[in-house]
């Protein structure tokens, strides 16, 4: 995106955010002293170790190493640009940007996002008008009626109007000067075979999908007949993926949290009928199984607590084998799943206008567990008998091999055993049997790059490179008192680091504290190396207190150190010299050179 953010716009836009608030509208935060804490939204663990600081107005985890300011947070959980982060975060808190300084070929360029999301908006609009004040939306408004869905719950969710016709939206998507290329890229209409366009959406009640921070992303439509397809949902476009989006989870999150639990259901009018019967801890589906990602934002929705998932699916086949690829990321989220059975026949929706919310809340409580309702499933459609058993395990075993925790494997083992009267030990070794099938397959595929404390690993290790500790201290004491950024530029101290990495960031820390006297905060500014960036958001998470007595001990200290190792090193090489040892020496002279390379 070709839009240039000046360092002071940048600040700006930033002094005016609040991270917290951009956090925690995406995953659950919980006051920590003067900081917060949670589950870390980036990797998959049990104990907090994810830290927002609001008075430094960054983040840093100290389980994976992910760190930095606002803009790298929605860069990495938004998975979008830097400046569309910026543009965010501004358009949320109202700080203007600098459009002069763009061109007009930038202009229309600029942030294919905002334009999406501007767009969806309108649409949106479009649609409720047609619904709510239309002639045109009588039908839409009689056959909502007929399905028992009040006026609030409309509003809230902004249901509206398809019109039939094959080019009602692209008639005032024309008549609002907006490219037909850009509702392409939406998935708003679809291009013909020879020339020209047609509306995706015609004659059809129409949901729109927000974000978490309630951003219209992309639209669903229903059929008010027996028409084929019953649903048609928005494709894929660069501000929706199916994988990351629930249905309802910007009104539903507060009510999670406070519940520490949440509905999952599979369709729009499920849902909405959930939040008409005050079931507002509640989100849907969009056509598509329920992913990790779907699973690890549900978690950290509900709290860092006990918390708990009721799967409302279909009890078919497909909602069957779903339910089977989750059991291993609940774990991993520490989140129990049970799985509501509505009667035959019935679905959420249905049933709470037939019997009501207390009755829906009685089932849930009653609702077995999802590996206990997986094996009466699986008993129910294969029998009890010896084959049946067979079967049973076989369907099973697969299910357990996925589970990463050993504790867990061994307790769902057991009870499997236990089920079937069967002898535990035959169903671990089923088990093992596709653990080693697996194990086999993960290890012919090559290892992901994962990430350590202080920087990137490519080892696959997921330790951080080892760093010199003096070295590093000075970084931090710098970053937390500025003042002595000046004397470690002036005594040249930044000549002895030997990690090239260290002594780049030093340089950037005195620079910007030192000569531009810009705040600690405005650091992150200058860092684009994601390695450098999360090595210096953990030292700012710090929150040391360096007294100038300190400052002056510790580069004293350091100093010292580094000429006794300097002399060391020289002493070794003139023995190596003495003793003709041709094979140290050739080792001590590549360690002095590596040395003079890491100052370069």
């Amino acid at each position: 995106m070709a839009l240039y953010i000046s360092d002071d716009k940048l600040a700006e836009i930033r002094n005016a955010a609040d991270i917290v608030d951009m956090v925690s509208a995406r995953i659950f935060l919980k006051k920590a002293g003067k900081d917060f804490a949670g589950l870390c939204p980036f990797h998959s663990e049990k104990t907090p170790s994810f830290t927002v600081s609001p008075g430094k107005q960054i983040f840093h985890c100290f389980g994976c190493g992910a760190g930095g300011d606002v803009f790298n947070f929605l860069m990495r959980y938004d998975g979008i640009t830097f400046p569309e982060a910026v543009q965010a975060v501004a358009r949320q808190y109202g700080v203007s940007l600098p459009e002069k300084d763009m061109s007009p070929g930038e202009k229309r360029k600029a942030s294919e996002r905002e334009q999406l999301f501007a767009l969806n908006r309108r649409v949106m609009q479009f649609y409720q008008d047609i619904m709510l004040k239309s002639p045109g939306g009588e039908k839409a408004r009689r056959y909502l009626k007929k399905r028992g869905m009040d006026r609030g719950v409309i509003e809230r969710f902004n249901l509206g109007y398809a019109p039939e016709g094959w080019d009602n939206l692209i008639r005032f998507i024309r008549k609002s000067g907006i490219p037909l290329e850009t509702a392409e890229k939406a998935g708003l209409i679809v291009p013909k075979k020879q020339r020209g366009y047609y509306d995706r959406f015609r004659n059809r009640i129409m949901f729109p999908i927000t974000d978490v921070t309630g951003q219209v992303v992309a639209f669903g439509g229903r059929v008010m007949d027996d028409s084929k397809p019953k649903y048609l949902n928005s494709p894929e476009t660069p501000v929706y993926h199916k994988g990351r989006t629930l249905y309802g989870l910007h009104a539903a999150r507060e009510q999670c949290r406070s519940k520490g639990c949440v509905f999952i259901v599979e369709g729009y009018f499920d849902l909405l009928v959930m939040h008409q019967y005050g079931l507002k801890n509640s989100v849907a589906t969009l056509g598509t199984a329920l992913t990790r990602d779907h699973i690890r934002r549900l978690s950290r929705a509900a709290g860092s607590g006990d918390k708990k998932a009721y799967l409302v699916f279909d009890s078919d086949e497909a909602g069957i084998n779903a339910a089977k690829r989750t059991i291993g990321a609940f774990l991993e989220e520490s989140m129990e799943a049970a799985v509501v059975l509505l009667p035959k026949g019935h679905d959420p929706d249905s049933y709470l206008f037939e019997y009501g919310p207390e009755a829906f809340n009685r089932l849930a409580g009653d609702a077995p567990g999802l590996f206990s309702f997986l094996i009466d499933n699986a008993i129910s459609v294969h029998g009890s008998g010896l084959e049946g058993k067979v079967r049973v395990i076989s369907e099973i075993a697969p299910v357990l091999s996925e589970i990463d925790d050993s504790v867990a494997r061994s307790v769902y083992v057991r009870h499997l055993a236990e089920s079937l009267g069967v002898d535990e030990a035959a169903v671990l070794e089923k088990v093992r049997e596709k653990k080693s099938k697996q194990s086999a397959r993960k290890a012919r595929a090559p290892e992901p790059e994962t990430v350590g404390k202080t920087g990137q690993d490519k080892s696959g290790t997921g330790q951080a490179p080892a760093r010199d500790r003096l070295e590093v201290q000075v970084i931090e004491m710098m970053i937390q008192n500025p003042e002595s950024a000046v004397e470690v530029e002036s005594e040249n101290i930044l000549e002895h680091f030997e990690d090239k990495q260290l002594k780049e960031l030093g340089e950037l820390v005195c620079r910007v504290l030192g000569q531009e006297k810009a705040g600690v905060s405005e650091l992150l500014n200058h860092v684009r190396d994601e390695s450098q960036r999360q090595m210096l958001a953990s030292l700012m998470i710090e929150d040391a207190r360096w007294k100038p007595e300190s400052c002056a001990m510790l580069l004293s200290k350091f100093v010292k150190h580094k000429q006794r190792n300097k002399n060391n090193l020289l002493d070794q090489i003139r023995a190596a010299e003495q003793k003709n040892d041709q094979q140290l020496l050739m080792k001590l002279l590549s360690e002095k050179q590596k040395q003079a390379a890491g100052r370069k």
